[in-house]
């Protein structure tokens, strides 16, 4: 019988599942999709391949499982900006900028991945529903301000900063980046 490393069982299993996770996100930066498997998820942990497959069943399983990671995470310090002090301005201002300091976090690589993967059908229907939750805090402090169309704006505000996102992944100038897309968002919002 293999040795556990926790108290019990099932604390085992959450903390190998979490080192898998960890191992998974730094195949995923270093090397991207590509070098991104079961096995090598495993080699990183000192697991066989077959152990890995009783926590992940393939790469899109992964993938999959990075997603439900990272999102909440995301949303909860999004809810944060959204719901902490400050006016309008403010807060859809601090949205934008954590929304736009994804881009330098190792998570951006989950996002650049599981846009280019092929995954099954249900998955996709999933990732749709994490985004929402992404855009959500946004609506949110929309809606509590009056706004007539939070839905909407909230969705186009995501828009403006997903160009921001991917104008700085592509090294366009930090600074400029950011200052031009959250001014270019207030407006939008006309907050």
């Amino acid at each position: 019988m293999p040795r556990i490393s926790a108290a019990t069982v099932a604390d085992h299993r959450a903390g190998r599942h979490a080192a898998l996770l960890a191992a998974a996100l730094e195949i995923l930066v270093a090397e991207g999709t590509a070098g991104l498997t079961p096995a090598a998820v495993g080699a990183r942990v000192g697991l066989a391949r077959s152990s890995v497959y009783r926590y992940f069943s393939s790469t899109a399983d992964i993938l999959a499982q990075l997603v439900e990671d990272a999102v909440p995470r995301w949303r909860a310090r999004l809810a944060g900006v959204t719901s902490g002090p400050g006016d309008l301005r403010e807060r859809v201002r601090e949205f934008g900028a954590v929304t736009l300091s994804f881009v330098s976090s190792p998570d951006y690589a989950v996002l650049r991945a599981v846009v280019s993967a092929e995954l099954p059908p249900g998955c996709r229907v999933r990732l749709d529903e994490l985004h929402e939750t992404m855009i959500a805090p946004l609506r949110d402090v929309l809606a509590e301000a009056g706004h007539e169309h939070p839905d909407l704006v909230a969705h186009l505000g995501w828009s403006i900063l997903g160009e921001g996102r991917r104008r700085l992944a592509s090294g366009a100038d930090p600074e400029v980046v950011r200052e031009t897309t959250l001014d270019v968002l207030c407006r939008a919002m006309a907050v």
